[in-house]
């Protein structure tokens, strides 16, 4: 079948290569649009109407682009494979993670936070290494599901619309999204990024709670995981990131969460797993392996999903 073998292709090509670093990224372009229609759309009249703009133009675009793509060279199968893996953040997350859990071996706290300070949105400066930890699994829980999951869910959506060519074009109008809420969905933003923020929370919704699911299942933990993910799922501001968050904190038996500061200023959360041990250094490396056994159960779902269909 089609997907299947598109998707296996993609997955192995992510896990020899990784996330493609060079100017080939699709992403990078994506970026520059969203800086390229920022500049010129963002002010504080009008602002929702503006980013609304902005973000139904980098859907559009984006999405008439991976067409365009596939039309030109007769959907090949390198060239979906290629569309597939480049919008996978499975690998990427072991290798941005990796440098803060070598860190955290060495007892180099400064090193640690540095590196972690490239993957959160929180302050790193003065956090201890239990902090560092946390933050650490946080991140490969909530990217598990936006960086991977979600990928594979719309491939499997805009298979069952579109085949080969709506496979694609989901994928990457899903990027599009996420991007556009990296970029203007934060509150700095405000009414300007608030369409793009949206966007990305509904996006994400059944993917998160199929993830978490997934998460569960793949952890052996099942009793307490589930416990764990029915009571603290919504302990965010977020309506989907404390879904992977407590999912993964049931499965390793952890607790995560808290609050934290952010640009100078401490934000209040409750903790996920309240009563579980805090994370030490080598939940990290057990993280890794709930990530992969997630992913990979998550990508044989929807490929027999898919054959189903």
């Amino acid at each position: 079948m089609k997907f299947a073998l598109v998707l296996c292709l993609a997955i192995l090509l992510d896990e020899i290569l990784g996330d493609p670093k060079s100017f080939s990224h699709p992403v990078i372009y994506i970026g520059r649009l969203i800086n390229f229609l920022k500049s010129r759309l963002f002010t504080n009249t009008h602002s929702f109407i503006r980013g609304l703009v902005v973000c139904g133009l980098t859907l559009s675009t984006t999405g008439l682009f991976a067409y365009s793509i596939l039309y030109f060279t007769d959907c090949n199968l390198l060239v979906q494979v290629y569309m597939l893996y480049s919008a996978l953040a499975w690998k990427d997350l072991r290798d941005e993670t990796g440098p803060i859990l070598s860190s955290l071996i060495h007892n180099d706290l400064t090193s640690a936070r540095k590196f972690l300070s490239y993957v959160v949105g929180r302050d790193t400066e003065t956090l201890n290494a239990q902090e560092i930890t946390s933050a650490t699994i946080e991140t490969i829980a909530e990217n598990s599901i936006d960086g991977v999951m979600s990928v594979m869910f719309f491939a499997f959506v805009g298979y069952i619309i579109g085949r080969e060519y709506g496979m694609c074009v989901c994928v990457w109008i899903f990027k599009a999204a996420s991007t556009l809420d990296s970029m203007i969905g934060y509150e700095s933003y405000h009414e300007f990024g608030k369409a793009s923020a949206k966007l990305d929370d509904a996006l994400n919704f059944l993917p998160a709670r199929i993830g978490g699911v997934i998460i569960i299942l793949a952890s052996g933990n099942f009793s307490r995981a589930f416990k764990v993910f029915l009571n603290d799922r919504f302990k965010h501001k977020s309506p989907n990131s404390a879904h992977g968050e407590s999912a993964f904190a049931g499965g390793l038996n952890v607790r995560l969460g808290g609050g934290a500061f952010y640009g100078g200023k401490f934000e209040s959360r409750p903790f996920i797993n309240e009563n579980a041990k805090v994370p030490e250094v080598d939940d990290i490396v057990r993280a890794w392996d709930l990530l992969n056994k997630s992913c990979a159960l998550f990508a044989m779902v929807m490929i027999l999903l898919a054959w189903k269909v």
